[in-house]
């Protein structure tokens, strides 16, 4: 047996137990701001046109006749086909949201993700 490797080896294994438990012990904040990590940016969600035609089946009820007016209080329907996907995905969310009033609209937004709202918007888009 040769003492001195593995004498060698017992401190080389010492000195590193050593420096992980220093690792480990140092306080988060010391990591923190050793090394600053900025929240990573969230992204625009990007709407399916595909899976909006879908979701867009009952739309159709109201949107897709043309000078339709429903019957709460007699609401003029707009329009959607063809406005810019920007304005029906900030539409829908108001609605979903309560800042515009229309109980059909509000329910109907409200059963919508916002994954949802950009595909329908995505595809709304698209129709002329």
């Amino acid at each position: 047996m040769r003492p001195l490797p593995l004498a060698a080896c017992l401190a080389l294994a010492a000195l590193s137990l050593a420096a992980l438990t220093a690792q480990s012990q140092t306080p988060p904040a010391a990591e923190a701001a050793a090394a600053p990590v900025s929240a990573p940016a969230a992204l625009p969600l990007v709407g399916n046109p595909e899976k909006g035609h879908l979701l867009t089946y009952t739309c159709q009820g109201c949107h897709g006749i043309a000078g339709y007016k429903n019957a709460y209080p007699n609401f003029h329907v707009p329009r959607i086909g063809g406005q810019s996907a920007e304005y029906l995905a900030g539409a829908l969310t108001e609605y979903k949201n309560g800042n515009r009033k229309h109980p059909t609209m509000q329910a109907q937004a409200q059963s919508f993700s916002e994954q949802d709202i950009a595909d329908i918007a995505a595809f709304l888009s698209t129709v002329k």
